[in-house]
């Protein structure tokens, strides 16, 4: 809130308010998230995103890793813990588009995720889940929730 004064007069001006925080605190709220990141994507390529979250579990920035082929996308621990070390992440969840609608983790996703699991202990980052949309459905898969952190 600030004030102005006009001729003698005050007049209190309420600025609009900071938008509550955004909390991930279950897998259905990541889902939407994701939905909201996806909108604009082409639908017929994987795009790799990586939610940066406080030690709050608050969402604090999103950031495209990656945009691939049809059933691919490359992605790396550097192109993830850059963008989490910089911005002082405390917890991460990666989340991608399955373009064929079928949000079922392929090896790949499960191999590329326990990877990063293991690279998150270095950083003192959490992994909290890793979450995969299927194009054009309301399915989705949450590593957490199928015990594949």
């Amino acid at each position: 809130m600030r004030y102005r004064l006009k001729t003698a007069t005050w007049i209190v001006v309420r600025e609009p308010a900071a938008p509550p925080a955004r909390v991930l605190s279950n897998p259905a709220a990541v889902r939407e998230l994701a939905r909201d990141l996806l909108r604009d994507a082409d639908n017929d390529r994987e795009h790799f995103w990586l939610v940066l979250l406080n030690s709050q579990h608050h969402y604090r920035l999103s950031t495209l890793i990656s945009v691939g082929t049809l059933n691919a996308s490359l992605v790396h621990p550097r192109e993830i813990f850059g963008p989490a070390v910089r911005y002082g992440a405390a917890a991460l969840i990666p989340l991608h588009n399955h373009p064929s609608g079928d949000p079922t983790p392929s090896r790949e996703d499960i191999r590329m995720t326990r990877q990063l699991v293991e690279c998150a202990r270095v950083f003192d980052i959490h992994i909290l889940d890793h979450v995969v949309i299927g194009n054009g459905t309301d399915a989705f898969t949450s590593f957490a929730e199928r015990g594949l952190l």
